[in-house]
């Protein structure tokens, strides 16, 4: 027969017993890749129309990885941007490359927030895609806005260099300033003086002529 338990043991197993936490809704930047597309590799063959259904849902992005949703989208980040159709290594491409992964590392990074590896990632492509945009905007700038328009990117200017300052740091700087003045005098004494040498070697010239 089945023994009634004691309220403390029934709070105790309800206590022991494993929460399921709900995992959040994260919206990815794949979401508007529609399922009916076809996969890359078998989007340009002729005979693609004549297969049936089951097979081309196989072949469509319904039942494809993240590895091939990926190569899709980040086809169309290089369309947007790219020079011409045979344009595969341009400044624009490589930041178009990069925006897609970066944009994948923080979807990963938000379900996975303590993979420090996939971090490191992520900070060193954010890094490499900065100083290409910072090229980009000191020598191209229509190109430059027109790539953060295109890819939906929010460029934010370097900080100022700023430093704390200590009471050594003054002490050193108006000594640094001290010297410098010193030296410019000395400078300009040597300059009078090889004037002065210049111009009686000049007068010593005349009066020998």
């Amino acid at each position: 027969l089945h023994q009634a338990c004691s309220p403390f043991i029934q709070a105790a197993r309800c206590y022991a017993r494993p929460v399921r936490r709900r995992r959040k809704d994260i919206p990815s930047h794949l979401d508007d890749l529609p399922p009916t597309m076809l996969k890359k590799d078998y989007a340009d063959v002729p005979i693609i129309n004549s297969v049936d259904d089951v097979v081309r849902r196989l072949l469509s992005l319904e039942m494809a990885s993240q590895k091939e949703k990926m190569k899709i989208k980040t086809q169309q980040l290089v369309e947007k941007v790219r020079r011409s159709p045979s344009d595969n290594g341009s400044f624009e491409v490589q930041v178009a490359v990069l925006t897609a992964k970066i944009r994948t590392y923080e979807e990963h990074l938000q379900r996975h927030p303590k993979d420090k590896n996939n971090r490191r990632r992520m900070l060193m492509a954010i890094d490499r895609r900065k100083k290409m945009l910072s090229y980009l905007r000191r020598v191209r700038y229509d190109t430059f806005e027109n790539i953060c328009k295109q890819l939906n990117i929010q460029y934010t200017l370097p900080p100022l260099y700023s430093r704390r300052v200590t009471k050594r740091w003054l002490v050193k700087k108006a000594f640094c300033r001290k010297v410098h003045q010193e030296v410019r005098k000395l400078k300009v004494e040597e300059r009078l003086k090889k004037r002065r040498e210049l111009q009686v070697k000049a007068g010593a010239a005349k009066e020998a002529a």
